[in-house]
């Protein structure tokens, strides 16, 4: 039997899991890295705090972060008539499909959005608003570029304002759904991490969270740490609807690695700790990014989300040889960084490549990621899970932490 075909038969309801509404951290901690982190080496489980992480962290390990930063992607507009319209930005469509580009593009710009209250929005209505900024009153305006689409035309009539500047007038905190309340003025520095960089994610690489400036400067002494970026989407939050999981339509989320850090990872002996099932994704997509390279020469960096299991897990080039073969590619095409996408799907079944252990808070039962954890430290999930809520742990986005080193 194929990979493909024994995924086919992975019965979702064996990742679900009784998560009462008032284990969900609806709030963070006053103080970062005061969370509790459970601490899962080879099977065993201990109890820890988050500032003891440093510590707990494999001797010879290097840290991978993802520096994405957490854009006010809600943005509400308010009809002559009273109606309030809410547009969540989801992903760059003009005049560049690059993140990187789209924030800092002037003048008009268009997205793929998510539209609430979506039927007060007529067709060929324009939504408008007023700022007063540093350069004088600022017109923003929003018109439906294709209303089937949902591509949303954004235009503002000043050109020295690029949209980055005009989300952050605009926007409020992108909060994950299941938290079900509005954003507060304290969401918006406590959903980024304080090593945020890259403008562009809708929703924070949560893992980062507990992460403060004292704990990186204890960490650093003794250990690598590494950048990269995944923008994370909205479509971290989609359920599995399907009755077979590889059918799940996976989201697209866009990645750009350093050449630093590519050289690193061809180099290198340490084990690594993705911090974060965003850096994990990414570190694992480059990976097969680099076979395509060997095996293909395919130059483009899009890994679709069953490409490792056509592929398969058999004799494969090593971590090195693969972040080789990337670096080779950027020598030759003089450049100093790479920048793709990804759909990858890592369920059970998946033969991880590059990472070796993983920072990451507690996740949605029947979910994607519970997939990712269980593909990681196999059945053991479970008594992780267990576990956790044995000891009154807090989920998700805002909750408690773990290190799972299998």
């Amino acid at each position: 039997m194929s990979l493909l075909e024994k995924a086919s038969q992975i019965d979702l309801s064996k990742f679900k899991y009784d998560l009462p509404d008032d284990r969900i951290a609806k709030f963070p901690l006053e103080k970062r890295d005061h969370s509790q982190l459970l601490h899962y080496l080879n099977g065993k489980i201990t109890h820890q705090h988050f500032y003891n992480i440093t510590e707990l962290l494999p001797k010879k390990s290097s840290l991978i972060f993802n520096n994405t930063k957490v854009i006010p992607a809600r943005i509400h507009f308010k009809k002559q008539s009273g109606a309030n319209v809410e547009i969540f930005l989801l992903s760059p469509v003009e005049p560049t499909p690059e993140v990187a580009q789209a924030m800092l593009v002037k003048g008009k710009c268009v997205w793929y959005c998510m539209i609430g209250n979506r039927k007060r929005w007529k067709e060929k209505d324009q939504l408008e608003r007023f700022f007063e900024t540093k350069y004088g009153k600022v017109k923003v305006s929003a018109s439906y570029y294709n209303h089937e689409e949902n591509y949303i035309q954004f235009e503002w009539d000043n050109d020295n304002i690029p949209f980055v500047e005009i989300v952050e007038m605009m926007g409020s905190t992108p909060l994950p759904p299941y938290l079900n309340r509005t954003a507060t003025e304290e969401d918006k520095p406590r959903y980024q991490t304080v090593y945020s960089k890259n403008e562009g994610a809708v929703a924070a690489p949560t893992a980062g969270l507990h992460f403060t400036d004292e704990i990186l400067s204890q960490i650093k002494k003794s250990h690598n740490i590494h950048e990269l970026t995944l923008h994370v989407g909205a479509g971290t939050f989609q359920p599995i609807k399907t009755d077979n999981v590889i059918e799940h339509d996976m989201h697209c989320e866009q990645i750009q690695m350093e050449k630093s850090t590519i050289e690193f990872l061809a180099s290198t002996e340490d084990q690594i700790i993705a911090v974060g099932t965003t850096s994990i994704r990414t570190l694992e997509s480059a990976y097969w990014y680099g076979i395509q390279l060997i095996k293909e020469s395919k130059k483009e960096f899009n890994i679709k989300k069953l490409y490792p299991y056509e592929i398969g897990f058999d004799h494969l080039p090593s971590r090195k040889e693969s972040f080789r073969a990337i670096l080779n590619h950027m020598e030759k095409e003089n450049i100093e960084s790479i920048h793709g996408d990804t759909e990858i799907f890592i369920f059970p079944g998946y033969e991880f490549q590059v990472v070796n252990g993983l920072i990451t808070n507690f996740h949605q039962p029947e979910s994607t990621l519970i997939l990712l954890i269980s593909a990681f430290i196999g059945d053991d999930w479970k008594k992780v899970y267990d576990a956790a809520l044995d000891h009154d742990y807090r989920f998700l986005s805002y909750g408690d932490s773990s290190l799972l080193v299998p």
